[in-house]
């Protein structure tokens, strides 16, 4: 039986991965590892690792330790910075028989720094809101000027925090973004961005050696604790929606061939509608499922189950469609301490009783 070991496991992007493998066909053997051991305890992997995080300078030995002491077939990572610092290291893991499916070191340097991403989607064409970096109060005072709406309000991000929106805020007041900053010790770091809309939309793709193996699109309504953010944004939908669109898949791929012009491995755009209705790319979550994941294997199509097949078998998938192969309108909804739910908005409707 086939092993595959899963970084971050416990936590929710790793265990929704889990838990699509889990109900693979083939049932291989699923062990996790991680570095909150109180997470490693809410995980279903058959076994669990404590393991330092990934920019300790013992991570890559214990590490090793596990691969050596497990022999997966396989292994995969679920956190921007995981993905990271094992990608420079993934010579010294595929020695020891273990196998990765990730993009080019360089194409993850790229799109887990901000800046660097924007720089490329920009240079390859694509509508994106302006940034500029945000190096000293100057900078600040500039972006003000230049790129602030019609409320005044720039949008504040720091450049090397992730995802989940960390770090993240929209404001129109100088003084209040300068502290913001100061509270993050972040000049030299942050980015101040144009205002984009509410409204966001991600395309999910897996790639073999730059070839499209498949895609879904999904549309977000909210986060949860949203309104316990100053953002708004927390990086964790509310409620997701199947949906297909030709301008967003064009968009999509368009951003994905603007870091990799052969991409292999995973590859999810987030994009934001701007004023106009355009969607904007604002990155890329790379080698890497998002949380809701579990989304598309309940409704049939599990991407984590082709992801592996890939891999340890070389077996692509039979699909009538590559590109979005699932049916507009499957609703995921979620919330805290309970179980999410697939349905349809005319479905949730009937259990509705309003007065």
């Amino acid at each position: 039986m086939a092993k595959i070991l899963i970084g971050g496991a416990g936590g929710a992007p790793s265990e929704g991965v889990i838990n699509s493998l889990l109900l693979s066909k083939r049932h291989e053997e699923i062990i996790g590892m991680g570095s909150v051991p109180s997470d490693l305890v809410l995980s279903h992997a058959k076994r669990k690792y404590v393991v330092p995080y990934a920019n300790d300078p013992t991570y890559e030995d214990e590490l090793l330790k596990v691969l050596d002491k497990e022999h997966p077939d396989l292994i995969h990572f679920q956190n921007d910075l995981e993905v990271y610092y094992a990608s420079k290291i993934r010579n010294d893991i595929q020695d020891t028989g273990t196998k990765v499916f990730m993009p080019r070191h360089e194409v993850i340097e790229t799109c887990v720094d901000k800046w660097k991403s924007w720089q490329a989607f920009k240079k390859a064409g694509l509508i994106v809101p302006e940034n500029l970096f945000i190096n000293s109060e100057d900078d600040l005072k500039r972006a003000f000027k230049e790129l602030s709406d019609e409320n005044g309000s720039i949008w504040l991000r720091a450049n090397d925090m992730g995802g989940g929106g960390m770090g993240s805020i929209p404001t129109n007041d100088y003084h209040m973004a300068k502290a913001w900053i100061d509270r993050y010790d972040g000049w030299g770091d942050f980015i101040a961005a144009e205002m984009l809309g509410k409204q966001t939309i991600t395309f999910l793709s897996l790639w073999w050696e730059g070839e499209l193996v498949v895609a879904q699109t999904r549309k977000r309504t909210g986060w949860i604790h949203g309104n316990r953010s100053a953002s708004g944004v927390t990086g964790v939908t509310k409620v997701g929606t199947t949906c297909s669109d030709d301008t967003v898949t064009d968009i999509a791929i368009r951003t994905i061939k603007a870091v990799d012009n052969k991409p292999h491995g995973i590859f999810g755009v987030d994009m934001t509608y701007d004023k106009n209705g355009v969607p904007n790319p604002t990155e890329i979550n790379i080698s890497r499922f998002f949380t809701t994941i579990l989304f598309f294997t309940k409704a049939g199509l599990n991407m984590p189950e082709i992801f592996k097949d890939l891999v340890i078998y070389g077996e692509k998938p039979k699909l009538e469609k590559k590109i979005n192969p699932l049916p507009n309108g499957l609703l995921w909804c979620r919330g805290m301490d309970t179980q999410p739910v697939l349905t349809t908005l005319e479905e949730a409707e009937k259990e509705l009783i309003r007065l």
